[in-house]
């Protein structure tokens, strides 16, 4: 979905500050080149301590809420936490490329008992001159960064790649590109040490706008760790789960084996919304997803000036649905315990 996201320039702690001037010092004297960062400062990185193995086949169902926001405006989590009945366990957000990790305000997240996700949009980036190397010292910052977060992170790189609304999407960039791209920041990231992220290939569902086939933008189950999937009940294609994500998770299972989180998600208002909610968490609790992501929102539908509103409390029998079917479909899980 079309989402406009701000730049914001994060709060680093003295331990991220350190881990940039050991980068700085690292390349000032030669120790990474420009084009090879997969290879580039293993020995200088410092490893991050967090080990999110244990924490890439969960057993429950999680819930979360995603929105525009930084991780510090947390209204959004209470908000959501008093309409939905509980507290999420996801909270997704967005960040865009160049900017610096928010490291306390996704400690603060996970201390608060959200796993962070961060959707890294390369708005104004190419994916080819990233896959060349032209952005490695931004990527081995953010490595280090992350890094000394400490925690973990459920990271989203150019998500939506298959839709032709964004500038790294079909017509814009080739599959090649994309996969090229995936693969030279996961190879940095593990070369500098980093085991706190949980790696989300995001993918917008196959429909009537989104017609390109995904397996050409699968970087491989070795670069994947979870395959998220968006995709909304709206006023085009989104009537039921057997039309709107069936098919996408038919094409998926094809070439990967990877747990699926629908990573982005809502029920936009209409006389349906109540009956639409049931079929979502039906249908998702049915195909063995191991999340919902939520986006309670009001916006323009992709393409369009239609404003819609996607918030759990646009009705009472919307919230009433939503409370009871979460609960019914079992979604809720803490990853802080499990």
């Amino acid at each position: 979905m079309a989402i406009t996201r701000g730049r914001s320039r994060s709060r680093l702690t003295v331990a991220a500050i350190l881990m940039v001037a050991v980068s700085f010092l690292v390349d000032a004297c030669g120790g990474a080149g420009g084009g090879d960062g997969a290879k580039a400062g293993t020995a200088t990185a410092p490893a991050a301590h967090f080990q999110v193995s244990s924490m890439l086949k969960p057993s429950g169902r999680a819930l979360g809420v995603v929105d525009d926001k930084t991780p510090w405006q947390y209204g959004i989590v209470t908000a959501f936490a008093k309409e939905a009945g509980r507290a999420p366990d996801i909270r997704e957000y967005y960040s865009s490329w160049g900017d610096d990790f928010d490291t306390e305000g996704n400690a603060f997240l996970w201390q608060h008992g959200q796993l962070p996700m961060m959707a890294l949009v390369p708005s104004d980036t190419s994916l080819a001159d990233i896959a060349k190397g032209k952005d490695d010292a931004y990527i081995r910052r953010l490595a280090g960064q992350i890094a000394a977060y400490d925690g973990p992170l459920a990271l989203s790189f150019a998500g939506e790649m298959n839709g032709p609304w964004n500038s790294w999407g079909p017509q814009h960039t080739e599959p090649a590109d994309f996969v090229a791209s995936w693969k030279h920041v996961h190879d940095i990231f593990t070369a500098r040490g980093v085991t706190n992220v949980i790696w989300v290939w995001t993918p917008h569902v196959v429909d009537s706008g989104t017609t390109a086939k995904l397996r050409p933008y699968y970087p491989g189950n070795a670069y994947v760790d979870w395959v998220g999937l968006i995709g909304y009940y709206g006023p085009i294609d989104g009537v039921a789960f057997s039309s709107l994500f069936t098919p996408t998770l038919r094409q998926i299972a094809g070439f990967s084996g990877k747990p699926v989180l629908i990573a982005e998600t809502g029920v936009a208002q209409s006389n349906r919304k109540e009956a639409q909610i049931r079929d979502l968490f039906l249908g998702a609790r049915k195909a063995g997803v191991i999340g919902l992501i939520w986006y309670d929102q009001r916006k323009n539908w992709p393409g369009s000036k239609q404003l819609m509103d996607w918030r759990i409390s646009t009705s009472v029998g919307a919230l009433a649905a939503f409370q009871v079917e979460s609960a019914r479909n079992s979604f809720g899980h803490s990853f802080k315990n499990g």
